[in-house]
């Protein structure tokens, strides 16, 4: 404890006062938006709208995950922990590819990722060596990248008009 939190209040000969009410809140008007940058409104809606089917696939793995590392060293435990990740996974590149492909917002790296690791996965099962899986999944990277990228490039400028 430090000094001040010791002393005593000063003996004042005005009674205290109430602190005044606080002004009622207002509402801010919003920042004006860059030039460029979609808002929160422009998000795609999925096909499914009204239904939170990605927020419940995603509550699902959530609790597989759970379920999974609780009874992580039996066989069940361990598949449950795979669909668990899958789910989740699922419930995001949902909403990467529809963010990506409508304009919205760019995932390339996320989804350029999911061939590379499919594709490590193919070489790695058939017998190749590490460094053939390294340079496939580098290789197949790279080209979804690029063709991502230019995806992503057009359909945004057809958004902003």
């Amino acid at each position: 404890m430090g000094k001040r939190s010791r002393r005593a209040p000063a003996a004042t000969a005005e009674p205290r006062r109430k602190a005044p009410a606080p002004a009622p809140l207002r509402r801010q008007a919003a920042a004006p938006r860059r030039p460029g940058r979609p808002s929160p409104e422009d998000r795609p809606k999925p096909p499914w709208h009204p239904v939170p089917l990605v927020e419940l696939c995603v509550l699902v793995g959530i609790v597989l995950l759970v379920l999974g590392a609780v009874n992580h060293d039996s066989d069940r435990g361990r598949l449950l922990l795979v669909f668990g990740m899958v789910l989740g996974s699922l419930g995001g590149l949902d909403t990467a590819l529809r963010e990506h492909f409508a304009g919205y917002k760019s995932h390339t790296t996320v989804i350029s990722a999911l061939p590379a690791v499919a594709t490590a996965a193919a070489v790695f099962f058939a017998g190749a060596p590490w460094v053939a899986v390294v340079i496939a999944a580098a290789a197949v990277f790279a080209a979804a990248f690029w063709a991502l990228r230019r995806a992503f490039m057009r359909r945004a400028r057809r958004r902003r008009g």
